[in-house]
């Protein structure tokens, strides 16, 4: 299963591997692809994840999240 989230708050490097860290920490996520350009992540999960889980992980790392969906 794979999802897209859409993030604000982005400006560098350093914020893509903060993003990237935060959802690498959740059970279950097996890949993260943060793209800084296109304000957003995949991500690529091993089990079910719930949509609040991965915001909450994001928010606390200082971004806001705009929106998940499946793809």
């Amino acid at each position: 299963m794979k999802k897209l989230m859409m993030i604000e708050g982005m400006s560098c490097m350093h914020c893509v591997n903060h993003v990237k860290n935060a959802l690498e920490e959740i059970q279950g996520v097996q890949e993260v692809v943060v793209d800084l350009q296109g304000k957003n992540a995949v991500i690529q999960l091993s089990e079910e994840v719930t949509d609040e889980v991965l915001k909450n992980a994001v928010e606390e790392a200082g971004y806001e999240v705009v929106e998940i969906k499946s793809i």
